[in-house]
């Protein structure tokens, strides 16, 4: 697989992790919490992990704004959490 296509992949797996804690990152990137920069740095991280189908699994069996955790093997488990939990608390 490509670098781009790689990067496409995990920047898709970030957005679909977002949408199943109910975290809009189009709506944060309007409001100025969320910048290009948040985004590329999440995707970075999401590139270090080592089982990309595994989490692919896991999304698929969660729906957007259905859960409250993201999988432990998730490197960017608290910062997802801690916009959900933004959020909620707003």
């Amino acid at each position: 697989m490509s670098g781009r296509n790689r990067y496409d992949e995990h920047a898709s797996l970030v957005e679909q992790m977002a949408e199943v804690l109910g975290v809009d990152l189009t709506e944060e990137t309007m409001a100025g919490r969320w910048t290009p920069e948040d985004m590329q740095a999440t995707v970075n991280r999401c590139l270090g992990c080592t089982d990309p189908d595994h989490c692919k699994g896991w999304l698929q069996g969660n729906r957007p704004g259905e859960s409250d955790t993201t999988p432990g093997y998730c490197r960017n488990k608290e910062l997802l959490e801690a916009m959900r939990a933004r959020l909620a608390s707003a």
